[in-house]
């Protein structure tokens, strides 16, 4: 559960059900921070916060201690009283819906809960299942498929190549001349007052197979990973593997088919599935990704109609980006290592990490030996 508005004091957030004794590096959970904020096209607002984490509970002497998790990230600009009022809503945003919804006159009482400044503190959450994840074998990584009208050469990626590749880009991108057009698209939007979106993609290794369901519509793993990260700001649609092509080929060219080795056991020709079979984790390595909409401030505003008087107006103008897919890519790594780390612990059970491996092990023979 995370609480807190984009200019209020602080956002917090709550984490129950980790068990106990998984290690937390607080280095590496400050730097997962930063990563949200980083990438060419982001607004002004990520260079003077710094997005420290303040843990305050569930943990002593660095591992958790089995107890609800409590975090605190201090806002520097924590001005919400001090700002205008606003009725003039935003297309696109939360804006005039949420004033309705909740019967407010002032929009910002909307915008700054709905405000994509929240996933700082799901971006802190997803720092600790990835500490949660890591010892159970289980990493992930994320990357930019494409930006505005680019698209990125298809790669055939790794976490260990993500990681070293695409954290050095402005845009982290697997693609560098992709990247250099892509960063020439954000100058021209910046020169016009507009905005782009883009395709993100998460690749998460090591995942055991039998995550998930196919019994209940609910407990189909790639349905919640789906719902996760649509949950993002912006985000539009989701694909899960070779989804989107799929579509509009035949069978024959779609399913991974099945080989067997007493080396390797079970294996499959490819991975266009993206390591999911009837809603449940195959083995392969689980591929989702994110289509975001391009983001709905604009320096330009679009019309719009002032709530109290009707009468025609311009949208209000907020501080904003011209683009955040990159980010959008570490907010989806939080999604999915949270909903991971559920599902782990929902499968394997444990009330600590040893208890946690001891049954993840057990299981893992039992499927070798299948």
């Amino acid at each position: 559960m995370t609480a807190g508005e984009s200019h209020g004091q602080a956002l917090v957030a709550i984490l129950e059900g980790v068990p106990s004794g998984v290690p937390i590096d607080p280095v590496m959970l400050q730097h997962e921070m930063r990563r949200r904020q980083l990438g060419y096209g982001r607004g002004p607002r990520m260079q003077f916060e710094t997005d420290t984490v303040e843990l305050l509970s569930g943990l002593r002497r660095g591992k958790t201690l089995g107890s609800p998790i409590a975090l605190s990230i201090k806002n520097k600009d924590a001005s919400i009283d001090r700002l205008p009022v606003v009725t003039q809503p935003r297309p696109g945003h939360a804006d005039l819906t949420g004033a309705i919804k909740y019967d407010q006159r002032d929009i910002r009482n909307i915008l700054e809960r709905a405000s994509a400044r929240e996933t700082a503190a799901r971006v802190a959450i997803g720092a600790l299942c990835k500490q949660l994840l890591s010892p159970l074998g289980i990493e992930l990584a994320s990357h930019v498929v494409a930006l505005g009208s680019v698209r990125a050469k298809p790669a055939a990626a790794t976490v260990a190549m993500i990681r070293r590749r695409a954290e050095n880009d402005p845009l982290r991108c697997l693609d560098g001349v992709a990247s250099q057009r892509m960063m020439k698209e954000i100058d021209a939007c910046v020169k016009a007052g507009d905005t782009l979106g883009g395709i993100f993609e998460v690749l998460v290794e090591g995942v055991p197979p039998g995550l998930g369901s196919h019994v209940h519509y609910d407990r189909r793993l790639d349905a919640i990973l789906g719902r996760a990260i649509l949950s993002i700001h912006a985000v539009k649609a989701v694909e899960i593997g070779d989804g989107v092509a799929a579509a509009g080929l035949p069978g024959s060219k779609v399913q991974d088919e099945i080989f067997y080795s007493k080396a390797k056991g079970f294996q499959r020709s490819a991975n266009r599935a993206g390591g999911f079979e009837g809603g449940m984790t195959n083995g392969q390595a689980v591929t989702v990704r994110g289509f975001l909409k391009p983001l709905s401030t604009l320096r330009k505003p679009l019309r719009s109609v002032e709530i109290n008087t009707k009468r025609p107006v311009v949208a209000t103008v907020e501080r904003s980006d011209v683009t955040t897919v990159p980010a959008a890519g570490v907010v989806g790594e939080a999604m999915i290592a949270f909903e991971l780390g559920n599902a782990m612990l929902e499968k394997f059970g444990g009330d600590s990490l040893r208890e946690l491996k001891r049954n993840l092990d057990s299981y893992l023979r039992q499927v070798r030996a299948f």
